[in-house]
């Protein structure tokens, strides 16, 4: 077992482990060696994290590697949620392949993953990544329910698999993706049967956000941005921000500024457009 049992892996003052937990926390200073050792003592394991020690080391600075996600992929069988940050990651220990070092992408290690973990429920990808992953993930997660991207994709394509292909999503989270318009309004109806969608620094146009605000009027759609007013831009102009979502306690009425909710904008634009064209009949 270990030197150490209750305290493997973790930092001065962190929680210590108990191998009979079915959640786990730790940082990386924790071993290749030990997840599988708690892969072997721990198989009702439904939740792990791994966190960084140090988030901005420019590279390798613990001898964590990819094969300890190996572990956890196969080890886990009742895993429901897994954040597993890793300097050294690379194709081949997923699914048995290369170095770190080649940039190759990890589309098939995640799918190695998601094909073990039949119960995985919450799933964040972030890294050098196509939109075949999310093919994968869709094809062999069934019952993930929540989804957060982190510059990953190529185009539009991935954000369809997304929207298309997971029948139990609620909740997706997407930051610096290359994720576009026409995805996001050809799957729209998918949105109606999720939670939320939050969108950031993405592809998505102002005329975009509204015309999906429009299809979908039971949800609330609102557009962060603070780079002025939307109306002083044309509507081709990209957002910042875009957070699409369900509530019970109707639309809320404490937004600063810089939060638009698009129905109320489309609102206020239909009556400056007939004042406007009052104006106008009245001069003619």
């Amino acid at each position: 077992m270990f030197q150490s049992p209750l305290y493997l892996g973790v930092g001065w003052g962190s929680p210590p482990i108990h191998l009979g937990s079915s959640r786990q926390k730790v940082l990386d200073y924790v071993e290749d060696r030990d997840l599988e050792e708690i892969a072997n003592s721990c198989k009702d394991l439904q939740e792990l994290r791994v966190f960084p020690s140090d988030p901005f080391a420019p590279g390798p600075h613990v001898s964590l590697t990819e094969q300890g996600l190996v572990a956890i992929s196969v080890g886990y069988p009742k895993l429901q949620s897994v954040l597993y940050f890793c300097h050294q990651m690379t194709n081949d220990a997923l699914p048995q392949t290369p170095d770190y070092s080649t940039l190759e992408p990890l589309d098939a290690g995640f799918g190695a993953i998601v094909q073990h973990c039949k119960e995985l429920q919450r799933l964040s990808l972030s890294g050098l990544l196509t939109d075949r992953v999310f093919e994968y993930i869709g094809v062999h997660a069934k019952k993930l329910e929540m989804l957060s991207l982190d510059f990953e994709g190529d185009c539009d394509l991935g954000l369809h698999y997304v929207l298309s292909g997971y029948e139990s999503l609620r909740k997706l989270e997407i930051r610096d993706c290359p994720f576009g318009d026409d995805a996001l309004l050809v799957n729209a109806a998918k949105l109606e049967t999720m939670r939320s969608l939050w969108m950031s620094n993405c592809l998505e146009s102002f005329e975009a956000c509204k015309l999906l605000a429009q299809k979908l009027p039971e949800l609330d759609a609102e557009v962060i941005d603070k780079r002025g007013h939307l109306d002083t831009r044309p509507e081709s102009c990209l957002v910042e921000k875009l957070y699409i979502y369900r509530t019970m306690s109707g639309r809320r009425c404490d937004t600063p500024g810089f939060v638009w909710i698009i129905s109320e904008v489309a609102s206020v634009n239909r009556t400056l457009l007939k004042e406007r064209k009052a104006k106008v009949y009245n001069i003619i």
